[in-house]
This record gives C-alpha cells, sequence and structure tokens, in this order.
C-alpha cells in the first residue's frame, strides 16, 4: 500500500478478491488488480483465494464388524466469487470446519458397512461426503470440487489377518486346479488304454481269425490230395506238428 495524499493504490493479486473496510466496517470488493482507496478511511483488510485448495482430513473411526480403521479423504473446494463477503467474514477457519463435517459423515456412514464393503464403497462414501459439504458450506461462499477417499487403513493385524485369509483363498484355488487338471490327465490316460486295448483284442480277434481260415484251408486242402484221409487225421497231424514245433 503506498500512500498518496489521501488516496492510495491498493493491489489484489490474480484469483483474489480484496476486502475493503472503512473504519472497520466493510465497505467493498475488489477484484484482481491495482484498486485506489480513501485511506485511513479505507484499507484492504484482507484477500479471499479463489483458488481450488485441498484438505486430508484423517479420521478413525470403526466398521460393523467392529474393526478399526483409519481413512483419509481428501476434499478439494474453493471460495465463490459472489460469495466471497461470507467466505470471509461468516468462517474463521473454513478448514476446521471442512474437517468436523468430514468427521460427521465418516463416523455416521463407516459403522453401518463391513470392513469389506467399505473398500468396494469408497466412491459412495466420497460421494456422501461431498454432497452432504456442499450442501453445508454453500452457505458460507465455499463450492466442494471434489471430495475423493484416499485411503483405508485398518490395523496392522486386521492387514496380517486379511492376507492370510487371500493367501488360504488361493492355495484353495490352486490345489482345486491341480486336482481337476490330475483327474482329466488320468481320464484321457484311461480313455487312451481303453482304447489301445480294444485296438489290440481286434488285432488279437483278426489274427485267430486268420489262422482258424488258415487251418481250416489246410485241411480241406490236404484231405481232397490224400485220398482215404478225414479231417480228424489232418487235426491231429498239425497238432503232432505243433507239438515238435513247441519243443524246439
Amino acid at each position: 500500500m503506498c500512500q498518496t495524499g489521501c488516496c492510495c493504490c491498493v493491489c489484489v493479486r490474480t484469483q483474489s478478491i480484496g476486502v475493503i473496510e472503512r473504519f472497520g466496517k466493510f465497505s467493498t470488493l475488489k477484484g484482481p488488480g491495482c484498486s485506489c482507496v480513501t485511506w485511513p478511511c479505507e484499507q484492504l483488510v484482507g484477500t479471499v483465494s479463489l483458488r481450488v485448495q485441498q484438505l486430508d482430513v484423517n479420521c478413525e473411526t470403526k466398521t460393523k464388524d467392529n474393526v478399526f480403521v483409519n481413512v483419509v479423504i481428501s476434499v478439494q473446494y474453493e471460495a465463490i466469487a459472489k460469495a466471497a463477503y461470507d467466505a470471509y467474514y461468516r468462517l474463521a477457519n473454513p478448514e476446521v470446519q471442512i474437517q468436523a463435517y468430514v468427521f460427521d459423515v465418516v463416523r455416521s456412514t463407516l459403522p453401518r458397512m463391513d470392513l469389506d464393503e467399505s473398500f468396494s464403497s469408497k466412491d459412495d462414501l466420497a460421494n456422501s461426503v461431498k454432497v452432504h459439504l456442499d450442501d453445508t458450506m454453500s452457505s458460507y461462499g465455499y463450492h466442494i470440487v471434489r471430495a475423493l477417499v484416499t485411503d483405508i487403513n485398518p490395523d496392522a493385524r486386521v492387514k496380517q489377518s486379511m492376507n492370510e485369509i487371500n493367501a488360504s483363498r488361493r492355495l484353495r484355488e490352486s490345489a482345486k486346479e491341480k486336482a481337476e487338471a490330475e483327474k482329466i490327465t488320468q481320464v484321457k490316460a484311461a480313455e487312451a488304454d481303453a482304447e489301445s486295448k480294444y485296438l489290440s483284442g481286434v488285432g488279437v480277434a483278426r489274427q485267430r481269425q486268420a489262422i482258424v481260415g488258415g487251418l481250416q484251408d489246410s485241411i480241406n486242402e490236404f484231405a481232397g490230395e490224400i485220398a482215404g484221409t478225414t479231417p480228424k487225421d489232418v487235426m491231429d497231424l498239425l497238432l503232432v506238428t505243433q507239438y515238435f514245433d513247441m519243443l524246439k
């Protein structure tokens, strides 16, 4: 602020709104740039930033299944330009107010959820925080841009237990898949063995059929060439021949 007689110039930065008071009473709002005020009657007492700001809120609460968790919620908010008066005068510390409302929403929502459900419902929780905060903070000149549940962190022992449960489930699934694979292998092996035996049996049957056919032809031919022989004589001769072949 530089004094020039009874007038002085005040500078307000970009994305900010200056608050001017006259003898301690609100007078007007000034936009970015250089403005003239009547000094010492009027003064620039403060500014309201229009930039998006982020507040990380760490809240501890208990789930429906009695597990204590630390929930970290990031709230992005900004002052409403048309409500800069409310943003400057109605709240001494907007961060404390936002934190209180986040605590209220989280501690009224998570106790109705199990631990597993709380992980799968992060978006619902974040949306609930945003809607509730936006309805409340708009009357104080602030707009909630976004609320994000960035972390749900249970106790270390609970985490270890969850990891063990997941590991056991994966081992069961692995054992089931391995048993199914072994079953398929055994079934295929049995089918292959049955097919092999069937084909072997067909081969033996055909072999025996060929042998019988050959013997029949030999008997008929021998009986036809030598007069007075009967089929029984030929069979006896063949048996004796096979006997001597086996002895050799």
